[in-house]
């Protein structure tokens, strides 16, 4: 039986309450910014958009594009072991992105406005025998919704920074309400770990990092050899998952060493692909030409930077250049996952700003697999160290294998100590 709320969490849900005659509201201006699927506006209500599959039902949840493709391989795992699979994701991209990769018979819905009267919608209608949340997904009406219907619940890949950390020390009683209704904690490592215990969790195992173990994002054949032979020759490099800001430094970086390296091309898939007109016009008021890829312009050799503006293409970009450099770590603070690209043979270079992936960044700069930057100047010196040391490209990307080779297996530990919870639930 799980405790009463603390007045906090009451508060809260009395709040949401209260604001449930504004969620149009919301949902309108989210809509307009190209947030919202206004086809799909009803999950965000709690109205499920399909019929409950029978048998068990699993159900994940992660926050956006990157979350949900950690959660795949565990998804196809749990179809393995004879659940039915409910992915939700709260974004536009990373519903189109599930769409596609997805286990056959799983369903994707957008996750319902964390609301007592959408959320008990949502759970009325699926039923779920299992839920599984991602990282640091903690939403007090769900949580307390889920445990109030009985239904196991874990956290997995369970992630907690210092940060965070902190700032639930400040309300003890809340903290340890929500973590106290989760029944099982899968910790990305232990530090995470005793955070989470600390604040509360009655159950915390230490799993490690589902990152590690994602598949690879698939790559069209037929694209990327259209795009290989477009730049055959030409000296490339990609700044991968960009935030703003960090694509000026990129084409910095291409007007530096634009005439050291004859027909230089610059590669950018910026986070958020909406910004693609603005990251493009941004760049051509520094005099370069631009090729803007969801307008549908082909890659010519005139072009100096490529922006690939499009959703579910970065297992195309990622296998087309060696040389890679992660965003959101020079302007924006967390960084980027860097498996991907390392597991696909390319050498990384990456801020300092790193703090969401800290285990994978210090086993690739402690093994030689990657290069820290701290500004445009370092970073267009160590491109141009690359493009002319195509060894050194290589060195990078062996130790990023051996690096990568010692933090995967958190798949194994995960579902090993999901699969006796899910087992309860009759």
């Amino acid at each position: 039986m799980s405790a009463a709320l603390p007045l906090s969490l009451k508060a809260y849900r009395l709040a949401t309450s209260c604001f449930r005659p504004f969620a149009g509201l919301l949902l309108d201006k989210r809509q307009r910014r190209g947030k919202e699927d206004a086809s799909r506006r009803p999950e965000r209500l709690g109205i499920a958009g399909r019929p409950r599959p029978e048998g068990r039902l699993a159900w994940l949840h992660g926050a956006s594009v990157g979350e949900a493709i950690t959660l795949l391989p565990l998804a196809t795992r749990l179809a393995g072991e004879g659940y039915r699979i409910l992915m939700t994701t709260g974004t536009v991209t990373s519903a189109a992105l599930m769409a596609e990769r997805l286990p056959a018979g799983a369903i994707h819905q957008f996750v319902p406005l964390d609301i007592p009267a959408y959320v008990g919608r949502f759970l009325d209608h699926w039923r779920p025998d299992l839920v599984c949340f991602l990282e640091s997904e903690l939403w007090p009406v769900m949580i307390a919704e889920i445990k109030a219907a009985g239904i196991p619940l874990a956290l997995v890949n369970g992630r907690m920074s210092p940060r965070s950390f902190a700032r639930w020390c400040r309300v003890p009683r809340t903290s340890a309400a929500l973590l106290g209704r989760f029944d099982l904690i899968a910790a990305q490592s232990e530090d995470d770990g005793r955070r989470f215990a600390s604040l509360g969790a009655p159950r915390v195992v230490v799993t490690g990092n589902l990152k590690f173990d994602a598949p690879l994002p698939p790559a069209d054949p037929g694209v990327l050899e259209g795009l290989r032979q477009a730049v055959a020759g030409r000296p490339l490099w990609l700044a991968a998952v960009t935030h703003e800001g960090e694509e000026a430094l990129a084409g910095e970086v291409h007007a530096a060493q634009k005439e050291r390296f004859a027909d230089l091309l610059t590669l950018i898939v910026p986070r958020h692909p909406e910004r693609g007109e603005a990251i493009a016009a941004a760049l051509r008021e520094r005099g370069l030409s631009v090729a803007l890829r969801s307008r549908g312009i082909a890659l010519e050799a005139r072009h100096d930077v490529y922006v690939a503006d499009t959703v579910g293409e970065m297992g195309v970009f990622y296998r087309l250049a060696r040389i890679v450099f992660m965003g959101k770590s020079l302007l924006g603070k967390g960084g980027q996952n860097p498996i991907e690209p390392v597991k696909l043979g390319a050498a990384v270079l990456h801020g300092p700003e790193v703090q969401n992936f800290v285990e994978a960044y210090g086993a690739l700069d402690g093994m030689g697999g990657a290069v820290v930057v701290h500004g445009a100047a370092e970073l267009s010196d160590a491109v141009a160290r690359l493009l002319d040391e195509p060894a050194e490209v290589d060195r990078l990307a062996e130790g990023g294998a051996r690096a990568i080779a010692t933090l995967t297996g958190a798949l194994e530990r995960t579902l090993t100590a999901l699969l006796p919870l899910g087992a309860r639930r009759p």
